[in-house]
């Protein structure tokens, strides 16, 4: 009879010493994802290690250099935090999709993170924004960009004795905005189709100066889109430009067939939403 155990240390230290004991354990850092896999028979941790005791996981740590999130702090408290609402309102767009209200209170950007699906709603808005993950280990801590976190759909760098500790992310420069927004089957609570995410930086003369460009659910992992940003930056947002970046976004998508969408739609949808996220990135940079 398969057995589970359930851990909740009060440390990073304690943490790690409970994963390294147990090769099959994985982190509860909400459970929104994990216990639904584990009920389904998709996930048979030897014990769930409860991470939601450690402070350093459980705060949100803000000065004029920036915010770091901890890994297990729920959205719910994400979403409602002034100064991220102020800096990376298209943080708070994807953070605000992850679930129902009831989840909001115990999901977290880390389990988003580390469940690595390609659909998952705050990872393309942390990509724009240039986040940070923390991630502490045997050998001490490491920091590896969100845009290379996941590797393939439920795959991370993580090492299996490794724990994601927090997010990063420095303040944007001024006249800074960003933006995310999916497309779902259904009217809420849904697998994003495809979704995508912009952070503009517009200068005093209305041009745009710095872009960042991130689709989601048409790749195995979320793609960053160079090409995207190269046709906003020099621009003021006209509709050549945003053609082009749309056209860009929709090039670099390479997506599935499923019951949800076919190739050729997603690629048409992804398109569609950079350009429209765009639009909204530029009106939140030149607000502030």
């Amino acid at each position: 009879m398969h057995t589970t155990r359930y851990e909740a240390p009060g440390t990073i230290a304690d943490a790690l010493g409970v994963i390294a004991a147990n090769p099959g354990a994985m982190v509860l850092a909400g459970g929104t994802d994990l216990l639904v896999q584990y009920q389904s028979g998709m996930r048979s941790p030897s014990a769930f290690v409860d991470v939601k005791r450690i402070p350093e996981l459980m705060q949100i740590a803000a000065d004029e250099g920036g915010v770091t999130i901890g890994a297990a702090v729920p959205a719910a408290e994400i979403c409602a935090h002034p100064v991220i609402r102020a800096w990376w309102p298209g943080l708070v767009d994807g953070v605000r999709l992850i679930g129902s209200t009831q989840i909001q209170g115990r999901c977290s950007i880390g389990g988003n993170l580390c469940n690595a699906s390609p659909a998952a709603d705050s990872v393309c808005a942390l990509i724009v924004s240039g986040a940070v993950a923390v991630i502490a280990g045997p050998s001490g801590q490491r920091e590896v960009p969100v845009r290379t976190f996941a590797v393939s759909p439920g795959k991370t760098v993580l090492a299996p004795a490794e724990l994601l500790v927090s997010v990063r992310l420095a303040r944007p420069a001024p006249h800074t905005g960003d933006a995310y927004q999916r497309l779902i089957p259904r009217s809420e609570m849904d697998i994003a189709v495809a979704s995508a995410a912009v952070s503009l930086t517009i200068g005093a003369d209305g041009v745009c100066s710095a872009a960042r460009v991130a689709i989601g659910a048409v790749a195995p992992t979320a793609l960053l889109v160079p090409d995207a940003a190269a046709a906003l930056v020099g621009s003021r947002l006209d509709a050549d430009a945003l053609e082009r970046a749309s056209a860009a976004a929709s090039a670099a998508a390479n997506p599935i067939d499923d019951k949800r969408g076919t190739t050729a739609y997603r690629r048409q949808v992804v398109g569609v939403l950079t350009r429209r996220v765009a639009v909204i990135a530029a009106d939140r940079a030149k607000e502030r």
